[in-house]
């Protein structure tokens, strides 16, 4: 689903600027992201990370510290705790608009507001840190000496940080070095994932070291390999969604195999970003991969288009083949249909959809010639015999979109038209 806007106020009165990526059914629950040190909810840490836990069901909230992107507020006035307190007032407009977070992301600085707020988070069940500094005055080594010389004299000073210029104070200075990580991690209380690179020239692998034996169990040390600190390659940031989604899935709800009661009937197909073709498909309450082989430039990742067709006209007779062995009480075991497509050329019709029908079970003649006819009628097939009209808007699905049930419904009707044959 697209995100959303998100705004609410932090304690210090002015506004804070989020974007809700809105989790697609059946929702497992909410996280809740803290950005790098300067670097806004729209990174491409945050944004692909977001993306990637709404298509898993998480919804997850990103918003700008004050001062930066949409946010009110001076960066030159912001402090530590301030940061610390605007991420708690995150949660608590979550849990007042109906969105609990459960997980709790923080990236670089955010990684350790994240460790500080967790406390008076009350909804947070499992905290994740990303590059986190173990030791906040470690973030002093982005300024160069003179800068904070200056600092320290004059009580604030522009300096450039990752190429751009911002306001620091004093107070934001001594504030890093002020703070106590190691207790607030002690107390922690949550289970902690901690994800970081061997090679981050930003902060060490030696922080992430310490934060693992500050804290008690349980807790997981992940390496992101060659990354670096930003996450700034897309496979990087990718391997961290899929980390993170893996382990929070035991303190989240688990995602049911079968379709739930009230979710949409429609099939979604959406880009994932990998490769040309690659699309994660929503269908029936489960996601899987669809793409085109790699001789046609794909990642062969999925089934292609026309292997779908294939596989709703397979699976349509075979389940109309056992709804009417069942009603006409015929020894039927199992059945296997396998459908393949061609296009033929100087035909009329070029499309050629071949089916392959195995039924076990002690049939005669009579009765297999009974089930060829009924395969050769299933639902599926006379859609596709008959051919069907496609209406294209944008935006939603129409309201009036065919309930999930009719399939079985028209399944039903057609077993049951013809009482007149024996078998």
């Amino acid at each position: 689903m697209p995100p959303c806007n998100f705004e609410f106020s932090s304690p210090a009165g002015y506004p804070l600027a989020g974007r809700l990526e809105l989790p697609d059914a059946p929702v497992r629950g909410w996280a809740l992201m803290a950005h790098c040190f300067t670097c806004g909810k729209d990174n491409l840490a945050a944004v692909r990370i977001g993306r990637a836990l709404a298509r898993a069901g998480i919804g997850m909230l990103r918003f700008d510290f004050a001062g930066l992107g949409a946010s009110g507020g001076d960066f030159a006035d912001s402090t530590f705790a301030a940061n610390v307190r605007d991420l708690v007032a995150a949660h608590h407009a979550m849990s007042d608009a109906g969105m609990p977070p459960s997980l709790l992301i923080g990236h670089s600085l955010g990684g350790a507001a994240a460790l500080a707020a967790a406390a008076d988070m009350p909804n947070v069940r499992a905290v994740t840190t990303i590059a986190a500094p173990f030791d906040l005055s470690h973030v002093l080594a982005l300024f160069d000496p003179a800068s904070l010389a200056t600092i320290e004299q004059q009580g604030e000073a522009e300096v450039r940080l990752a190429g751009r210029p911002f306001r620091v104070s004093k107070a934001f200075i001594d504030g890093l070095r002020e703070h106590d990580q190691a207790s607030r991690i002690a107390t922690l209380g949550r289970p902690l994932l901690i994800l970081h690179a061997p090679r981050d020239e930003i902060v060490d692998i030696d922080n992430a070291s310490r934060i693992f034996m500050a804290a008690g169990y349980p807790k997981s040390l992940v390496s992101l390999d060659d990354a670096d600190h930003l996450l700034s390659r897309q496979p990087d940031v990718d391997y961290a969604a899929a980390m993170i989604i893996s382990w929070s899935s035991r303190y989240l709800q688990p995602v049911p195999e079968t379709r739930a009661q009230g979710q949409e009937g429609d099939v979604v197909a959406e880009e994932t970003g990998a490769g040309r073709f690659q699309l994660a498909i929503h269908a029936g309450g489960i996601r899987f991969l669809a793409d085109e082989p790699v001789s046609a430039g794909g990642l062969g990742s999925g089934p292609t288009p026309y292997d779908l067709v294939s596989a709703g006209l397979a699976a349509c007779t075979t389940m109309t083949l056992r709804m009417y062995a069942e009603y006409k009480g015929l020894p039927v075991g199992r059945i296997r249909t396998a459908v393949g497509h061609m296009r033929q050329k100087g035909v009329e019709v070029p499309d050629l959809f071949t089916r392959t029908i195995a039924i076990e079970g002690p049939l005669d003649d009579a009765q297999r010639e009974r089930l060829l006819q009924i395969a050769d009628r299933c639902p599926v097939d006379l859609t596709l015999l008959s051919g069907s009209r496609v209406e294209t808007t944008f935006g939603e699905p129409p309201a009036a979109a065919e309930p999930v049930e009719a399939h079985a419904a028209s399944m039903e009707r057609l077993v049951t038209a013809d009482d007149s044959s024996p078998v």
